[in-house]
């Protein structure tokens, strides 16, 4: 079993170069099957979120999912390789579990991260392409992360990716209260985002997204309107603040339909939060006057509040995944001779069937059950002790000494013997 986990993140790209090879969800289970029919990898899982795309698999070496990687979003390996990490074995075991446990993100200690990898999971298993030591990885991973949150204080003190888009807005107007605020997209992340703009009870809310009905569920819950993606350009302009974050493949805010929304707001500011990757609003638009663009990795400089209070926790963390790591890595070794004592008991086997199949005929043809007994355990003493014995004719030197050690741990026998 070949384990290694490699990818890209926040901390080793840009969001420029992570958009190019982010996965839309809807295309994902055939992203997987095409790359194990490709003969990349044996299994794979791919986790893709806004702060990072990681590819887990079995595979003999990573280099031909890498070039997989590549061919599949069109870019040049070279391109590729300044901003990507190859982790092999125990490495990728304990990266598995500290991105699960928050510790690797953006926000240290949020738990949308542990939801995104068991959906990666989930899609790897529609796929097919979640086999035996995968299923065991993430197993693992699930219940390492699981005794860090409720082992630790990790998550204390917590300022999330929706908080923290909030008071950047309060940066920008003096009261939320007083704006219109509209939601692009209805998943996760925006429904974060709605609950705390809520909270903050602005003059108007509106979601948008592509299914209507969505839209309609999550207005429902902040007491907000729900409109479709084709009506934007005529609601863009009625809007203060926008939060986006879809999974569209193509910017869904232009340049130009900002630049006309401006224009009817007779250019009052319109603050924008980008949460998508790849981005849902053009670079473009930054430039436009009046406009305060902010995108996932701006977001990092706000999250950093509480760090300093949940930085011994990360000790107590990384105690739980070194362990963890220890017992999954243990497993695989052990998993590994599985082969070696599958052959030692096939071999053995043989032995014994040879050595019964003479005595029913000695006993057949008359002989005493007692000589045919002592024949019988004598053959096997014979067959089971002639290959540590004839192996241990035929070393020499160092090889020797290293082999009668081998063989008093296998036997138990003490020195004297």
């Amino acid at each position: 079993m070949q384990l290694y986990a490699f990818g890209l993140n926040h901390q080793t790209a840009p969001l420029a170069v992570r958009e190019q090879v982010a996965f839309n969800a809807d295309g994902m289970e055939n992203a997987l099957r095409d790359l194990v029919e490709n003969g990349a990898a044996k299994e794979a899982a791919i986790l893709s979120t806004c702060n990072r795309m990681e590819l887990y698999c079995n595979a003999a070496e990573p280099g031909h999912a890498v070039d997989w990687l590549a061919e599949y979003h069109k870019l040049p390996r070279k391109d590729l390789e300044p901003y990507l990490y190859t982790l092999p074995r125990e490495l990728a075991v304990k990266h598995s579990f500290r991105v699960a446990s928050g510790l690797d993100s953006m926000v240290l200690g949020e738990p949308q991260i542990l939801g995104q990898m068991k959906q990666a999971v989930r899609q790897a298993e529609e796929a097919g392409t979640l086999g035996f030591l995968l299923h065991k990885l993430f197993q693992r991973t699930f219940s390492v992360a699981k005794d860090v949150r409720t082992q630790t204080e990790i998550g204390a003190n917590l300022v999330s990716m929706a908080a923290a888009a909030v008071r950047l807005a309060e940066r920008i107007f003096p009261s939320i209260s007083d704006q219109r605020v509209l939601f692009i997209g209805a998943g996760e992340m925006i429904e974060l985002n709605a609950v705390h703009f809520a909270a903050r009870s602005p003059k108007h809310i509106t979601v948008a997204n592509r299914t209507l009905e969505r839209a309609q569920t999550l207005a429902r819950r902040i007491n907000g309107h729900a409109i479709t993606l084709a009506e934007l350009p005529e609601q863009l302009a009625q809007h203060d603040i926008i939060v986006t974050c879809t999974a569209s493949q193509l910017p869904i805010l232009g340049k130009g339909m900002v630049e006309r929304a401006l224009k009817a707001r007779k250019h009052k500011p319109l603050f924008i939060v980008d949460l998508a990757v790849p981005r849902d609003v053009e670079s473009e638009v930054a430039e436009l006057n009046d406009v305060f663009l902010y995108s996932v990795d701006d977001i990092a400089e706000v999250v950093k509040d509480g760090l300093d209070a949940r930085q011994s926790a990360v000790k107590e963390a990384e105690v739980i995944i070194d362990s963890g790591v220890s017992d999954f890595v243990h497993w695989m070794e052990s998993r590994e001779v599985v082969p070696t004592i599958r052959a030692l008991r096939d071999h053995a086997e043989r032995s014994r069937r040879q050595e019964l199949e003479r005595a029913m005929r000695l006993l057949a043809k008359g002989e005493s059950p007692e000589k045919v007994l002592e024949a019988m355990s004598s053959g096997l003493t014979n067959k089971f002790l002639h290959a540590p014995t004839h192996a241990l004719n035929h070393v020499h030197g160092g090889e020797r000494e290293n082999f009668l050690e081998v063989v008093h741990r296998l036997y138990h026998l003490h020195s004297e013997e």
